[in-house]
């Protein structure tokens, strides 16, 4: 899947950040010259005023000038401020792609820390979250939803068609920088603290209210009733029973419902601004034209009542301002006239009847769209990172030229890395700061970002399904009163589990039971990477102890060992972080401890 890039991902970025920063210092400048004109304006005015109240040598309709020259200096003052914090935050959109592009990332995004679990078969392990992680890397979702949603699929492996359907999407939307910028923006403006599971809760909430027959008789029933109120009034005292009568029954209309349209009209208060915010990412998403499957399901979805959700939403702000327009102290009598708290809170009900099964629905589509857009800018911002190819047979995992994408490309060593049905396991040896965890960890995020529906790191990767399991950041627990040993058998024994069922495991275990003695370790290990093979799972381990090589003897040719080394020149220690075929011959633990000044 190719796209055409006319220009390069930085030089674009550029060439926008140059735009947005040359209408942030025309508008400064406005700003500044609209505050001058302000103050001169409000001197002028006040001046006027001394000259007509205090030495009463001009007419008072004098001041109406003044008076307009501030309103619409006012006016032209506030737009120029909203069109700044616009080109503020579209600057700011780009820098972060600039800085992503040089590398300067770490710490700048969002890291998603909560989405953390020990308990999660690989998570930990491959850097999914945290500073300097997968997520913070990726993640340009401005909504929580959407950052739930690409923590969701970084979690999770999909099938073979769902990722299919993303891929599709993602290349559809790489070159979409404006809509990127768009959603971005407006996502910049909202709270990422929205709890959308508690407005889809209050949204599919049964209802408080019995619907009316027909709200447009009894609206009509209400403005009569008020009138005749009015007409009753004027009457008085003549016409006090009448009166007296009437309004007993609206208030005993009122006072039966009260309870009931209180807890409607908290409810709404409290979550309406929430879903108003949302309203205008889905307009602009319904606004845009899409061709891959994925994206046009989406954006179908969203229909809702025969009307887009961005409408939907509408009509809901325009209850809740009519709503508000009783806190108005002039307004106050008509609200108590026509019954305006209960007629609104009935039509609040009408609206999450007809709309309220639908809000989860359109919360989920605006998460798998940021959550799209994240991976597609990722795509973007390295063009030469190509889609997977997803088989279907399997297992399979075979990658040339495989880097890691948390680093610096210019500092990136690839490798080749093949395990599928014949040769399905790897023992990595290798002395100390080699690469052999690296390794481990490229093989294991890149399956992360293919199964998710990214680009991946690599020359070319061929796949089929597969679930993940890794022990590279297995720590003991003082708390939960376990050790380090106990943990790694734990996670071995859940990935063992795991293999018990389709789709075959990839696993991925970094120095095999080291917490034992060695003769433990061999027994203990051979065990477990045989119960392993024989579920149909494929992976790589690596070991200090050249005893575990020997599983590789043992297995072949299901099995083969593979090695990291260093070289020692003029008491220097380098590295070149290539993997080679065989056990490696050496060990570099004695010239390390050398190195730190240990007496050895």
């Amino acid at each position: 899947m190719t796209s055409a890039m006319p220009e390069s991902p930085d030089e674009l970025y550029r060439l926008h950040l140059g735009r947005h920063d040359g209408h942030i210092a025309s508008l400064q400048n406005r700003r500044d010259r609209l505050g001058q004109w302000r103050v001169g304006v409000a001197l002028s005015g006040l001046a006027l005023l001394i000259i007509v109240f205090a030495v009463d040598w001009a007419p008072a309709w004098i001041l109406i000038f003044p008076m307009a020259g501030l309103v619409v200096l006012s006016v032209a003052f506030g737009r120029a401020g909203r069109e700044l914090s616009a080109h503020q935050r579209s600057a700011a959109f780009y820098r972060r792609g600039i800085a992503r592009l040089g590398d300067r990332w770490m710490g700048q995004g969002q890291s998603g820390a909560g989405y953390q679990s020990s308990e999660h078969p690989y998570a930990a392990d491959l850097d999914l979250f945290g500073a300097g992680s997968l997520f913070e890397r990726l993640c340009e979702a401005r909504t929580r939803v959407g950052q739930d949603t690409l923590a969701g699929w970084l979690l999770k492996p999909a099938s073979t068609e769902v990722a299919r359907d993303r891929q599709a999407a993602v290349n559809e939307l790489r070159a979409r920088l404006s809509l990127r910028e768009e959603l971005a923006l407006l996502g910049d403006v909202m709270p990422t603290g929205i709890d959308t599971a508690s407005l889809a809760a209050w949204a599919e909430a049964n209802q408080e209210l019995t619907p009316w027959p027909d709200r447009r008789i009894i609206d009509a029933l209400t403005i009569l009733v008020g009138l005749g109120i009015l007409v009753l009034a004027v009457g008085w005292p003549a016409w006090w029973l009448p009166l007296a009568i009437v309004l007993a029954m609206q208030g005993g209309f009122v006072l039966w419902h009260i309870r009931r349209t209180g807890k409607v009209l908290k409810a709404v208060e409290k979550r309406a601004k929430d879903l108003m915010e949302l309203a205008a990412i889905l307009a602009r998403i319904e606004r845009e034209s899409f061709s891959s499957s994925l994206l046009r399901r989406l954006q179908d979805s969203l229909k809702s009542a025969g009307l887009p959700p961005s409408r939907q939403l509408g009509r809901l702000g325009n209850l809740v301002d009519v709503l508000n327009s009783r806190r108005n102290q002039f307004f106050f009598p008509f609200v108590i006239l026509l019954m305006w708290g209960t007629r609104m809170a009935f039509r609040i009900e009408e609206w999450r009847r007809e709309c309220g099964p639908a809000v989860r629905r359109w919360f989920d589509v605006v998460g798998e769209v940021e959550a799209l857009l994240s991976l597609a800018a990722y795509s973007f911002e390295n063009p030469r990172d190509p889609f997977p190819e997803l088989a279907a047979d399997g297992p399979l995992y075979d990658a040339h030229e495989l880097g890691h994408p948390l680093l610096p490309r210019a500092q990136c060593v690839s490798n080749d890395v093949s395990v599928g049905s014949e040769l399905r396991l790897l023992v990595v040896s290798g002395s100390n700061m080699s690469g052999k965890s690296t390794l481990l960890r490229t093989v294991g995020i890149n399956a992360v970002l293919a199964f998710a529906g990214g680009t991946v790191r690599a020359a070319s990767l061929r796949l089929s399904p597969l679930a993940i399991g890794a022990t590279l950041r297995i720590q003991d627990s003082l708390q939960a009163g376990r050790s380090r040993f106990y943990a790694e058998i734990t996670r071995i024994q859940q990935l063992v589990d795991m293999a018990k069922q389709p789709p075959p495991v990839l696993f991925i275990l970094d120095e095999l039971l080291h917490g034992t003695n060695s003769h433990d370790r061999a027994i203990g290990a051979e065990a477990i990477v045989r119960t392993l093979l024989a579920r149909g799972a494929i992976g790589l381990i690596t070991t200090h102890d050249l005893t575990l090589a020997h599983i590789a003897e043992k297995l072949a040719p299901q099995a083969a060992n593979v090695h990291f080394a260093d070289q020692l020149n003029n008491g220097q220690m380098t590295f070149d972080y290539r993997m080679r075929p065989g056990v490696v011959q050496h060990s570099n633990a004695i010239e390390l401890m050398r190195a730190v000044g240990l007496p050895v």
